[in-house]
């Protein structure tokens, strides 16, 4: 029974070593804030409207159709062709 209260002593003296017990000192919890922190914002994209269903969406993933409307998906640009 001594050998086992030992034992444990010897684990929490090594793990309070080991930084178990340890808080986070300022610079740990900067960095902490800065990986939870938001990326910062892009800047504004040139909205567009689908002439079929009237969603607006940024230009870069809209898709060209004849006359150079632009649809936000494939379906309603064939609609839109028709």
């Amino acid at each position: 029974m001594k050998f086992l209260l030992l034992l444990a002593v010897v684990l929490v003296v090594i793990w309070f070593l080991r930084g178990g017990a340890r808080r986070p000192d300022e610079a740990g919890r900067e960095q902490a804030a800065r990986r939870a922190a938001p990326p910062a914002p892009s800047a504004p994209q040139d909205m567009v409207e689908c002439p079929v269903c009237h969603v607006h969406l940024p230009r870069a993933d809209a898709l060209p159709g004849p006359g150079g409307q632009l649809y936000c998906c494939a379906e309603h640009r064939l609609r839109g062709e028709g």
